[in-house]
């Protein structure tokens, strides 16, 4: 008998698709979605059924082919995501902060551009992702945002209220793809049917050379997350468009990326962007350099930014984060060198460094970000 492969799936009380019918009239009461769950996505909450590997060919567990269960389609397509780790983003529509009723009245005279800078729109972005902020198209945080896809974006943008995917363009500005930054948001909006598919993610830096792969800041079931995403998007990828907030003011590109390194690599965010520890030219409260130019702080040499640090790099900066590996007892991946090209060798021991800080997950990815330098060279 073949070893059982499980699926996770949970029907909803309110859909009347083939898979919820089915499985509400098989499974026990105890078992099924709580009533009042928000319709339309119940791929986002899970039961567990089994199926034998052959289910794949159409065959349940102990069943004829012909009493299969049926297959639920609620989550669209995402090349390389299970089906159900990707759920639907319904969200409510345009409204003041902490929802109606609550007293607090949204402008009506124009449109409000509040001034920000790329650091302070990933800071805070960050802080909802610590929080693991639920996703729900009727609630608010108590920061007074809604806590769906299009909230998130205007808490991040410190808009006066909460928008949807249908407004968010009024605050931008439309750009290309090749000049996407830190801050900048994907935006898809299907104005036919507003909650089959749209969808917004905040821009958090390219995580390959050829851009293909980026960082999405995003609010998605069950609750905030920041992951590697294939650009534009997991669905719908040419729906997606590339918009640059209206309101930016003096906050460079390396700021916002070094806050996101920041993040990352688990060090708390910075509380504003002159205190983001940058990239080469980033502000520092010292004037010494090191050796290659970039600012120093406590006699830490300064973080070059990540850029230095992307497969095939080559430059002084790799060398001299090797040579520092090896002199903390992590260059044991090193045959020969260390040397001015990256490669698996100074990735794996970053890797190893960062571990020895106690981090995990995406925390500890083998590229240093600006407070494993910091921890490395202190």
């Amino acid at each position: 008998m073949n070893t059982p492969v499980f699926e996770e799936f949970d029907p909803a009380s309110d859909c009347d698709c083939p898979g919820c019918r089915h499985w509400r009239s098989v499974l026990p009461f105890s078992a099924r979605s709580p009533a009042g769950r928000a319709p339309g996505h119940p791929a986002a909450h899970r039961a567990l059924i089994a199926a034998t590997a052959a289910a794949a060919a159409g065959t349940a567990l102990g069943a004829s082919p012909a009493a299969a269960a049926p297959a639920a389609a609620h989550a669209p397509h995402r090349p390389g995501v299970p089906a159900g780790d990707e759920p639907g983003t319904p969200q409510g529509g345009a409204a003041p902060l902490h929802g109606p009723g609550s007293g607090v009245p949204r402008p009506t005279s124009g449109v409000v551009i509040p001034a920000t800078t790329r650091a302070q729109i990933i800071e805070r972005a960050q802080t909802w992702v610590t929080a693991k902020v639920p996703y729900s198209m009727t609630a608010y945080w108590s920061d007074g945002y809604r806590q769906d896809c299009s909230g998130y974006v205007s808490m991040a943008w410190s808009l006066p209220g909460n928008e949807w995917t249908g407004s968010l363009g009024q605050y931008a500005d439309r750009i290309t793809k090749e000049e996407l930054q830190p801050g900048d948001i994907l935006l898809f909006h299907n104005p036919a049917d507003p909650q089959n598919g749209s969808h917004v993610v905040i821009f958090g830096g390219w995580t390959d050379s050829a851009h293909t792969q980026y960082t999405a800041y995003e609010q998605t079931p069950p609750h905030t997350r920041r992951q590697t995403t294939p650009y534009a998007y997991w669905s719908n990828s040419a729906s997606y468009l590339p918009y640059r907030y209206k309101g930016l003011t003096t906050g460079t590109a390396a700021s916002a990326a070094s806050a996101a390194a920041a993040a990352r690599n688990g060090a708390p965010a910075p509380g504003n962007a002159a205190r983001v520890t940058g990239g080469a030219g980033a502000p520092s409260s010292h004037g010494a350099s090191s050796p290659h130019g970039a600012p120093s702080s406590h006699g830490v040499p300064g973080y070059p930014g990540r850029a230095m640090f992307r497969p095939g790099a080559r430059n002084a900066y790799v060398t001299q984060l090797g040579r520092q590996l090896v002199k903390k007892g992590f260059g044991a991946y090193y045959t020969t060198g260390p040397g001015p090209r990256w490669g698996e060798a100074d990735r794996r021991g970053v890797e190893a460094f960062q571990r020895a800080q106690g981090w995990r997950g995406g925390a500890a990815d083998g590229y240093p970000g600006p407070e494993t330098w910091r921890r490395l060279f202190s």
